[in-house]
């Protein structure tokens, strides 16, 4: 019982233990139980993600009791929480874990800007403060974690690595398995299931983290500027809800709003350049007509397709980003017709996973996408492209995002990226001069 619940609040449905065991337990003061959604007349709360919105509540009757039950649509992925439903949280001691004496086997070198941020997140650590990490995409976040995770694994703390998108989850687990060996680390993600989720190490989406209660003394969190934990309060309620009291804070991010750069008590570190020390890659914005007239009579302009079929003929990986899933299917026809092997990726596809790792192992030279992969993926020699540039989909953060796939391997540092436009946008002008002023700062501090 205490394997499965310490650390989590569930529903009883998610606990594999009878009624009964769930009573002796909760009388013997090892469980609590609190309500899954307060009503309290016009006020209406679930208390698993945080909703207060009233139109996010659904309502059926019961033949049980006089007023309707109240259910939460807005987690209902999660499983049905109700105004008669229950959450179970552990109310003992938590289980112990073996912490080898040198847990992280991980021998590189830092670059100084990194180095002094790893410093500085080892710091928050050990003074349980919050630290916004703003580092330049590629310059090597991952490795600037690991001692501070270390210190932490050390000292008895538990650590958790929560991120938005299960594509970054799936790319950081094995990197930390690799540097910690012999750590318990478990990875939670839509449809992953058979884990440990009482490990000292959890790497999780922000959406699993709404299972966590009060279990962690170092929350890590990467791409906080990602859709959707930006734009879900209820993912940044799951958050504060899995951190102990005065646990440590720590963000990652390229992009971070002028917002969050400013939030109280939230001290700031940069790290303006790439580990291996090179310029990040200049957007170069290329006119290419009324690209969306074309792609109706199932054509492409002639500058985007003879990049596409470049790349293709020299079996140089490219990363074509689209504004939508119907031009995406639209351009992966057109292409098709043309005999240009490629996959097409969005957040819908089933086999998403499957071509990402095709790309990565060379099986495939062009990979059709949506914003879904504008971060949390490394292929060493991609260039990149984007159609319809002038989207309002591509944000400047966006394209700043998308632009940073490009040179982040010391091998091949430089690369090409290209914006193909019906007209420049604000967003791209600011993309290009954010980039342009992170490569003119001199020095990381």
């Amino acid at each position: 019982m205490r394997r499965h619940l310490a650390g989590r609040r569930l529903t009883e449905k998610e606990i594999p233990f009878s009624k009964d065991i769930l009573e002796a337990h909760e009388q013997a003061g090892y469980l609590k139980q609190s309500p899954g959604i307060i009503v309290n007349g016009s006020y209406t709360q679930c208390q698993r993600c945080g909703n207060q919105t009233s139109s996010l509540f659904g309502y059926y009757q019961s033949p049980l009791f006089s007023s309707d039950i109240c259910y939460c649509r807005h987690c209902l992925a999660l499983g049905k929480i109700s105004s008669t439903t229950s959450l179970y949280s552990w109310n003992a001691s938590p289980p112990s874990y073996t912490i080898p004496a040198a847990p992280l086997t991980w021998q590189g070198t830092l670059s100084k800007g990194q180095q002094h941020a790893s410093d500085r997140v080892i710091q928050a650590i050990q003074n349980r403060t919050s630290l916004l990490v703003w580092a330049v995409c590629g310059s090597g976040k991952t490795e600037v974690l690991f001692k501070g995770v270390e210190t932490a694994l050390l000292e008895g703390k538990r650590v958790l690595i929560a991120t938005p998108r299960t594509d970054v989850v799936k790319e950081l687990a094995p990197r930390f398995e690799h540097v910690f060996p012999e750590v318990t680390l478990s990875a939670l993600y839509g449809g992953q299931t058979k884990v440990n989720p009482t490990a000292p190490l959890i790497i999780a989406t922000t959406h699993q983290v709404l299972r966590f209660y009060q279990a962690f003394d170092v929350v890590i969190v990467d791409e906080v500027d990602a859709f959707p934990y930006t734009y879900d309060e209820s993912l940044q309620y799951g958050v504060k809800q899995a951190q102990k009291e005065n646990a440590s804070m720590i963000l990652l991010s390229a992009t971070p709003s002028k917002a969050l750069r400013e939030t109280p008590h939230l001290q700031v570190t940069r790290i303006a350049r790439r580990y291996h020390g090179f310029d990040l890659p200049v957007p170069r914005l290329e006119w290419c007509g009324p690209w969306h007239k074309k792609v109706l009579k199932e054509r492409l302009p002639s500058t985007i397709f003879n990049w596409i079929a470049d790349h293709h003929q020299h079996n140089a990986p490219a990363l074509v980003f689209v504004p939508s899933i119907r031009v995406l299917h639209q351009i992966s026809s057109i292409l098709q017709k043309k005999n240009i092997s490629h996959a097409a990726v969005h957040s819908a596809s089933t086999d998403r996973h499957q071509h990402v790792e095709a790309f990565r192992q060379s099986k495939i030279p062009i990979v059709l996408t949506t914003t879904i992969l504008e971060r949390g993926i490394t292929i060493p020699k991609v260039d990149i492209a984007v159609i319809g540039a002038e989207a309002d989909l591509f944000t400047e953060s966006a394209l700043v995002q998308m632009a940073g796939r490009v040179g982040r391997h010391k091998d091949f540092p430089t690369g090409d990226v290209v914006f193909f436009h019906y007209g420049k946008t604000r967003a791209m002008r600011n993309a290009v001069d954010h980039i342009k002023k992170m490569n003119a700062e001199e020095m990381d501090h």
